[in-house]
């Protein structure tokens, strides 16, 4: 019998992939203010399997709305972030994080990056945002601008979409 979903870990590409990612996210340099996350089991895993997890001495906020929530979700849990943190680490799922994205970067901060968003946003994906607000409360759709995004196939072209069939 299979797992829920929300129960279901990572397998060992996962694994490989979110260590990796979490590598490139320590070396970005940006030190969390505040870490907000689904309570799912492969989002425990993704953070532990990258070394940043409540383990690491962060101290992880477990959201269950966070869990396969909408960008409008999404929205409303990080204007409800108390404390005014500089910097937050969301750790969700797709489809919302995909959408939040899209409902954050105004059209007129557009780039590359963002152009690389719209093509694929997969699993393990690391997306840096600059928001133009003074608090959390003020987060709004076309706040923000895309400034980085690394995806696990970006650091290691093995962990890139599987192929069926010879390559």
């Amino acid at each position: 019998m299979g797992l829920r979903d929300f129960d279901r870990g990572l397998n060992a590409r996962g694994r490989r992939g979110a260590a990796l990612m979490g590598d490139h996210i320590r070396s970005h340099g940006v030190d969390w203010a505040h870490i907000m996350a689904s309570p799912a089991e492969r989002v425990k895993r993704t953070l532990e399997a990258s070394g940043i997890d409540d383990s690491s001495g962060e101290k992880v906020d477990w959201q269950d709305k966070a869990y396969l929530s909408s960008s409008a979700t999404l929205m409303d849990l990080l204007r409800a972030v108390e404390g005014d943190p500089q910097t937050l680490l969301l750790v969700a799922h797709n489809p919302g994080l995909h959408d939040l994205i899209f409902d954050l970067v105004s059209p007129q901060a557009e780039n590359n990056l963002f152009d690389e968003v719209a093509e694929k946003y997969p699993t393990a994906t690391f997306a840096v945002l600059e928001l133009d607000i003074d608090d959390w409360s003020d987060i709004a759709p076309d706040c923000g601008s895309i400034v980085h995004l690394a995806r696990p196939r970006d650091l290691d072209p093995e962990l890139g979409p599987e192929m069926i069939g010879p390559r």
